[in-house]
């Protein structure tokens, strides 16, 4: 039973109160056909809303099966409008983007109840008004009576206990007009129909009951309904349904629901929707093109960075030059210079700087690293947080190889070769180069263009440039071409004389030429022979040299190799490579000489001269004379003083000789006790973890206590990649920042049109909240239109910037040769749809705020 006590219902504009209830008190019984008559502003709308719970009354009690309604609250409204009451409107309200079906579905949509009874209830009720073939059609495709029809349907869809209707004639026929009101006679019979109408005719015609409101008061009622036996009513925050014996399920409507309306919203406005999305998508587009740019670039410098590391390694040599504190010492002393200065009185000339500090600062320090430690280290486990960040660790010893040419008619030496030496007697450049130990690394940098790479130390590669060629210098210090040629030239140039080119013949030759081409090679000590218990050097001698070279370690060319296209940097730099395993053969045969053990016996005496070895740079003539031994000091008695000071000085200047430097002219070296360590690190990013775990091994050297052990390392290429890498991020960083500020006006922009859209849905709003959507339930549909829009935009941007790294790529790879530079990241196009979803819906906050705080009322009423 539904019953108003002394409803009053004030309007309340600015100072001005209009009261359109003034009250009203009236019982209803659970079925009758009531209608309420009156003029136009007696109040009869208002009234109804009431008994809808579309609007609230100022004063007066309200109560629904004996529960009092004032202690409602907002979701017990929405329950109550949602369950117990259905609306019916004169101007149909039907949803014009739903179809039929889901018009009707509508109010058990909002209730939660799953598909297939929302289904079922729906073609029954469409059944019950005579439309179930119409049941897919859209509204626009439906005539008055059939609109009033659907929407009869959707009031009945929940099994209400109240049908309110609020002149559902007054846009129809005469005929139509009938066939609704019985439609309505019919309905009543099981339940409570209320109806305002203007229609007194139709009024006493179906209706079991009619009352008349005028000027917001009731003037007559035709039968009214009187509590003999009604119980008192009683508060409860509890809402009921069924005569007040259970409580009214909560109503939920979907984010799936809310964004199914929303679609069906946007997919009527198609055009808008696009431009919106597009709109929404140049930031997205903006960004997502420097993001690939940026990835593209990151990827391709860190390709340049593993295959430059690999060429320009972290290097620890015996003994490191630090100038990092005569930096230091730099920025101090002019720091102290300019504190100093600006100290001095203006009117005269002072002293500025200290010359101390600047030979300090001219002045390299040189360290000394202990690389026998090190490289223990290396070899240890403990070695292992640095050996598994670099894909090879080289092991230099200062040993040049001995190599000749194979025909020993003529004795002709390869490397060191004449022809890379300079005046000063040092070798200019390597042509004979010690490769890295990695194969999968050499194999991933350079074509094997013939034969095979070495699989033993006899076997040695010829490294050609990206066109398939040597220089021709290379060509003379391998006897390709005739060394004499090239002395003859040398001389030209030191002559002033002129050179035409086109006098000298190019060179070419095929694969087969070269492949199996041998040299011979022999240790650093084999050049000496002892003769009166001192060692002499017989490399003068030819007869002794053919003898030598007889016996020689013969080396081949196995392969013939190129440098990848898309290799950045070469591991080899020279022109012929060998095996670390020739090295340590030679290093062998050195250490196992007779010559170098006659020396390592004898570490006091020079087995070169067969005196002790003398600081000769640091003593007279007379000092060097007297420690000669005697029958060499009495045949330079016997010279003139003028020869004799000639041939001292000669002495003096030879004889500077060490026991250290003597073993490394044999080629006598410790193999655990390297002169060079090259770490070539797997990528950039194991650098610092590298420099990291040298500076642990520092450190743990230094709480030893052995200071002598701790090492300096030298990166120089490191730290210049690390630069170019933070140019490269500060660049993005400013270009996506600037970029964002367009996405941010395009998101305020997408929020603006949502607003637009709340403005064009008002009325869709205004039947959500009648059918028992709640506030929520309203954001969540403006959320989720703005959800679609997001991810639309987010999809089209991602999309755009995939097709328009198409034509980027081609450019630039036109222009610089480099391909596929702008590459979108999976990971980076999914997080630019998120982040544009989130935007949009960030920016659609406001707008869906404001939809859920519209008044139901107003909203119906709008156009």
């Amino acid at each position: 039973m539904l019953k108003l006590e002394n409803i009053v219902k004030t309007y309340q504009t600015g100072s001005i109160s209009q009261n359109a209830l003034k009250g009203v008190t009236v019982a209803f019984r659970r079925s009758e056909f009531v209608c309420i008559l009156g003029q136009s502003g007696s109040g009869k709308t208002t009234m109804l809303n009431i008994i809808g719970g579309l609007d609230r009354y100022t004063s007066g009690q309200m109560s629904i099966d004996g529960v009092l309604t004032d202690t409602y609250k907002e979701r017990d409204w929405d329950r109550y409008r949602n369950r117990s009451v259905g609306f019916i409107f004169q101007s149909y309200n039907l949803i014009p983007h739903q179809s039929v079906l889901a018009n009707v579905e509508l109010a058990m949509t909002i209730s939660g109840a799953s598909k297939k009874r929302r289904r079922r209830h729906a073609a029954r009720a469409l059944a019950m008004v005579g439309l179930k073939e119409h049941m897919h059609k859209k509204p626009n495709q439906l005539s008055g009576g059939q609109m009033q029809r659907v929407a009869i349907a959707r009031a009945l869809v929940n099994d209400p206990d109240i049908l309110l209707a609020d002149e559902p004639t007054g846009a129809l026929d005469s005929e139509t007009s009938i066939q609704i009101m019985q439609l309505l006679q019919e309905i009543a019979e099981d339940r409570l129909v209320i109806m305002v109408t203007h229609n007194a005719e139709l009024a006493e015609q179906y209706a079991t009951r009619t009352v008349r409101l005028l000027d917001g008061q009731i003037v007559s009622d035709s039968d009214p309904y009187y509590e003999t036996e009604a119980a008192e009513p009683r508060r409860s925050t509890r809402l009921s349904r069924g005569y007040g014996k259970k409580r009214l399920p909560k109503t939920s409507m979907s984010f799936g629901t809310a964004l199914s309306l929303s679609f069906n919203n946007l997919r009527t406005k198609k055009g808008r929707t696009f431009l919106t999305a597009f709109a929404g998508s140049i930031g997205i587009i903006g960004i997502a093109l420097i993001l690939a740019l940026s990835s593209g670039m990151q990827s391709y410098v860190s390709d340049i960075e593993t295959d430059t590391l690999s060429s320009y390694p972290i290097i620890i040599e015996s003994q490191a030059v630090d100038l990092s504190d005569s930096a230091a010492e730099t920025s101090s002393s002019a720091s102290e210079s300019e504190e100093g200065a600006q100290a001095q009185p203006a009117d005269g000339v002072q002293q500025s700087g200290f010359a101390g500090d600047t030979l300090q600062r001219e002045t390299p320090r040189t360290q000394h690293n202990d690389l026998a430690a090190f490289k223990a280290y290396l070899d240890s486990e403990a070695g292992n947080s640095i050996r598994q960040h670099t894909s090879a660790v080289r092991y230099g010893y200062g040993l040049e190889l001995q190599v000749y040419s194979a025909d020993t008619q003529r004795i002709t030496q390869i490397n060191p070769s004449p022809v890379y030496t300079g005046e000063d007697g040092n070798v200019t450049e390597e042509i004979w180069t010690e490769m890295i130990g990695n194969t999968e690394l050499l194999q991933s940098q350079y074509d094997l263009l013939a034969g095979s790479w070495p699989q033993d130390y006899h076997d040695v590669v010829l490294v050609l440039d990206e066109n398939n060629a040597i220089s021709d210098t290379a060509m003379y210090a391998l006897g390709l071409k005739d060394a004499a040629e090239f002395e003859k030239l040398r001389a030209k140039v030191e002559n002033g004389e002129a050179i035409r080119r086109d006098e000298y013949e190019t060179a070419s030759f095929s694969y087969d030429d070269l492949l199996g081409m041998e040299f011979l090679a022999v240790s650093n000590a084999a050049y000496y022979e002892e003769a009166d218990g001192v060692w002499l050097d017989r490399r003068s001698d030819e007869a002794f040299m053919k003898d030598l070279l007889g016996s020689a370690e013969t080396l081949r060319i196995s392969g013939i190799i190129r440098p990848a296209a898309d290799a950045a940097a070469a591991v080899i730099e020279g022109t012929v490579g060998y095996t670390a395993e020739l090295t340590e053969h030679m290093i062998a045969l050195n250490n196992d000489s007779a010559v170098v053990r006659a020396q390592k016996e004898t570490p006091e005496t020079n087995v070169f001269t067969g005196s002790a070895f003398m600081d000769t740079q640091n003593m007279s003539q007379d000092e060097v004379l007297e420690a000669l031994p005697q029958a060499q000091r009495a045949q330079l008695e016997l010279l003139p003083e003028s020869v004799r000071s000639v041939f001292l000085s000669y002495y003096m200047e030879n004889a500077a000789s060490t026991y250290e430097g003597n073993l490394q002219t044999l080629g006598a070296v410790d193999p655990d006790t390297p002169s060079t360590v090259e770490l070539y690190l797997r990528d950039f990013s194991a650098r610092d973890s590298v420099l990291a775990a040298i500076d642990a091994y520092n450190a743990e050297r230094r709480q030893a206590g052995e200071e002598s052990a701790v090492i300096q390392c030298t990166d120089v290429v490191g730290t210049m990649i690390s630069s170019v890498t933070d140019v490269i991020d500060m660049i993005t960083y400013l270009l996506i920042g600037f970029v964002s500020i367009s996405l941010v006006v395009s998101s305020i922009m997408i929020g603006i049109i949502t607003y637009i859209s709340v403005l064009e849905r008002t009325k869709e709003i205004g039947v959500l909240r009648s059918l028992g959507a709640s506030r929520r339930d309203i954001s969540r549909v403006f959320n989720a239109e703005t959800a679609i829009v997001g991810l639309a935009a987010g999809l089209i941007g991602v999309g755009a910037t995939l097709l328009l790294s198409l034509p980027i790529n081609a450019v630039i790879q036109n222009l610089s040769g480099v391909s596929g530079i702008a590459s979108l990241p999976p990971a980076g196009a999914l997080v630019l749809i998120l982040v544009s979803v989130a935007l949009t819906m960030i920016a659609g906050l406001i707008p869906a705020h404001a939809a859920a705080k519209k008044d139901p009322v107003t909203a119906l009423r709008s156009e």
